[in-house]
């Protein structure tokens, strides 16, 4: 699928109807619910489901919460489902702050799962159940918002346990999740937001075969969501921002076509 519009529209976008959103922090109200805004799931509606667990490593810490998996939420997801609604023809919720436990049979109603902070996951043995059959049955994850070899080591154990036979492989810039809307031309120019890391992109395919189908990418040393989160504000460079986006849209696309 090819992308129907230029990269100026995208940026009008960005700078538009993803900032006319209703611009609402985390706040505690919202995470007392642990549960998000959980819509009537429909067959032609595409939400994106936010993955959230009971305990973290390291004893996480950021603006007041003692979770990770909240950051950014919930205006990240709900800026790329703006952004998806206007440039392709998904019809994807564009109001939903859903967030779901790993354990949550609901979640195997949403075929895309995002994960921030995997670096301080730490899965419960039915969690690790869970994940692994909503994988396996064909969920696609997304991993978010991690860097530094000690979240490695965190995210790469965590994933033993829910796929212990599975490999995470680098992913090369040709594949098809990198060109599955937009043409996206270097993958490495999407720095860390916050570090200025250079990022990569990891996978884990079905069956350990790169012809089939990818059912996780994470997002190593990169923090892609941020740019989200605050486009349209000055906050980061406009066009980093705009391949932000580009590259969300792929994965989506990519997840719910494979």
């Amino acid at each position: 699928m090819r992308a129907f519009v230029v990269a100026g529209t995208l940026a009008a976008l960005i700078g538009g109807a993803a900032l006319a959103e209703r611009s609402r922090g985390p706040h505690r109200a919202e995470f007392a619910r642990w549960g998000g805004n959980d819509p009537e799931p429909s067959p032609s509606q595409v939400t994106l489901a936010r993955l959230r667990w009971g305990a973290d490593f390291g004893g996480f810490r950021r603006g007041g919460f003692s979770a990770a998996w909240n950051h950014d939420y919930p205006r990240a997801e709900q800026h790329l489902s703006m952004i998806i609604k206007d440039v392709t023809l998904i019809d994807i919720r564009t109001d939903a702050d859903l967030v779901l436990s790993l354990a949550d049979p609901r979640l195997f109603h949403y075929p895309i799962a995002l994960m921030w902070e995997p670096g301080f996951w730490n899965l419960t043995d039915q969690e690790a159940e869970s994940f692994r059959s909503y994988l396996l049955k064909g969920g696609f994850a997304i991993f978010e918002d991690f860097d530094g070899p000690e979240q490695w080591n965190v995210f790469e154990s965590q994933m033993r346990r829910v796929l212990p036979e599975s490999r995470l492989v680098k992913l090369e810039k040709s594949h098809l999740i990198f060109d599955s809307f937009f043409r996206i031309q270097d993958i490495d120019a999407i720095l860390h937001p916050m570090y200025g890391l250079k990022p990569s992109y990891f996978g884990i395919f079905e069956d350990n075969d790169p012809s089939k189908r990818l059912m996780v990418v994470a997002n190593f040393d990169n923090d892609v969501p941020e740019y989200w989160e605050w486009s349209g504000q000055g906050v980061f460079a406009f066009d980093t921002s705009n391949e932000a986006y580009k590259l969300g849209v792929n994965y989506v696309i990519y997840g719910i076509t494979h």
